[in-house]
């Protein structure tokens, strides 16, 4: 029998014979596997929103944007994350084409959203550290600005296939849905390309950019005379790991969606595996479970309430700590920088 494959201009998700594209012990494995990610994403993030609701000191306004994407990763696990559970214990997307359109959208719009947002924590904490222009305090008003200028972004691009710009269709095994990369009429493929150049390529290139200056910035300052070289060169090595797992998670989850759906884009005819098309899906998808270890765990002062309230015990009683390797760095710049 010819192995099943998933066709780009097919309207079903079958074999050439007509079978499914996974047995049904696939297709719980599947659930499984995504049932691992789902789960403690909904717990994590929940986790952040509403220890930063009980304590104010986390109300803070380089913190708005890590609350920002916690609620961002939850949407896209509850409306992504727990529905391809569901289809895939079943076997089949169970909503109709209605509900692929609004999973669609809904699991797009809180996705990008996360990935404008942490766009948005990168360029923060490049200005914060460097001080680009000078001495301007990052306050509430930037905060929040950033924030919906995040989801308006996201808004934006995507409403249109809802208009008929592009549109939602089934993906990988049929169990999800997400933007058409696969149709090859004129208006889908224009939007497809003009979507992942304003929702990938750029908030990577924003990602790279302010990390490489807050690298720069930190690796000038660590070598300045007079200045306390091992305390700033320790607070580098610090944050330069972290940078490294920011960029690298950022890699692992979307690059290998994008670079699918630019293959589907520039070779309709390619014949791709209906498995091999769900990992970068799910990998995307995994960010949500690794976006708040990453950025919200690793920070001291989200930990020392998180972690407490995870594990249904009394919040710590010492000071607070630094929340980020950077603020004794940032201190350093303040006074060797000349601006």
């Amino acid at each position: 029998m010819e192995p099943s494959v998933f066709r780009p201009n097919a309207s079903m998700y079958h074999g050439p014979s007509g079978e499914p594209p996974l047995s049904r012990t696939g297709f719980l494995i599947l659930a499984v596997f995504m049932a691992i990610f789902t789960g403690p994403a909904i717990v994590l993030n929940a986790t952040v929103i509403i220890v930063s609701l009980m304590h104010k000191q986390l109300r803070q306004p380089l913190n708005y944007a890590l609350v920002n994407m916690a609620v961002a990763d939850l949407g896209t696990a509850l409306t992504g994350g727990v529905l391809t559970v569901v289809n895939n214990a079943q076997g089949h997307f169970s909503f109709g084409r209605t509900g692929c359109v609004l999973e669609g959208f809904a699991v797009a719009l809180c996705g990008i959203a996360s990935l404008c947002t942490v766009a948005l924590i990168a360029v923060e904490r490049m200005f914060v550290v460097c001080k680009p222009l000078g001495l301007i305090t990052f306050d509430k008003k930037h905060a929040l600005t950033g924030i919906g200028l995040s989801w308006l972004w996201s808004l934006a691009w995507n409403l249109p296939p809802l208009f008929g710009w592009g549109r939602y269709e089934l993906e990988g095994v049929g169990t999800s849905c997400a933007p058409d990369w696969h149709n090859r009429e004129p208006s889908n493929v224009s939007y497809i390309l003009a979507y992942f150049a304003v929702c990938f390529a750029v908030p990577f290139a924003v990602i790279v950019l302010s990390y490489s200056k807050l690298l720069w910035t930190l690796h000038k300052v660590s070598n300045m005379e007079g200045v306390e070289g091992g305390a700033v060169a320790k607070s580098e090595v610090r944050v330069a790991l972290m940078v490294v797992l920011m960029v690298l998670s950022f890699l692992v989850s979307w690059m290998p969606y994008a670079t699918l759906a630019m293959v589907v884009v520039y070779s309709p005819d390619v014949e791709i595996p209906p498995l091999f098309a769900t990992v970068p899906v799910y990998l995307a998808k995994s960010s949500t479970v690794y976006n708040p270890i990453i950025y919200i765990y690793l920070n001291k002062q989200f930990r020392k309430y998180a972690v407490p309230f995870l594990l249904c015990r009394a919040g710590s009683q010492v000071d607070d700590e630094e929340s980020e390797a950077v603020t004794t760095v940032e201190s350093r710049v303040s006074k060797v920088s000349p601006n």
